[in-house]
């Protein structure tokens, strides 16, 4: 029971990358470089992408290993649900036809809800003193 918040919180990591992961999916489908005016069109959006799974990959290891940088991915993870789910609503709410079919609207709801899940949970590991931040 002791380590509950850890597990959940593993749990959390793991539901939020796969949903920013999907959501990443549909972007190139968007073809989210245009609406956001990124110069070097699918490529730079793939390598982006590429580079992007590496990081929160390696932040995930660094969490399971109860490490301080695993915290920080962690909460970069959840930040990044919150900015999505902002950036996208002020495109849709603007009139954007991007991001607007109900699997889409479903996927930024439930990324934005769980990173704001998966951030208290980190803070709690915090609190709990679950994770070596030495």
């Amino acid at each position: 029971m002791k380590n509950l918040y850890l597990q959940k919180s593993i749990i959390l990591y793991q539901l939020n990358f796969t949903l920013l992961i999907i959501h990443e999916i549909e972007s190139a489908f968007w073809k989210e470089w245009e609406l956001f005016g990124i110069y070097g069109g699918l490529e730079v959006f793939l390598l982006f992408n590429f580079l992007l799974v590496l990081f929160f990959i390696y932040g995930f290891v660094k969490f399971l290993q109860r490490r301080k940088a695993g915290i920080i991915f962690s909460l970069m993870l959840s930040l990044s649900g919150i900015i999505a789910f902002a950036i996208h609503g002020i495109f849709i709410l603007a009139g954007n036809k991007e991001f607007t079919l109900p699997i889409s609207i479903v996927i930024l709801i439930s990324t934005f809800f769980i990173s704001i899940i998966q951030a208290f949970y980190t803070i709690t590991l915090i609190n709990r003193n679950k994770i070596d931040l030495g």
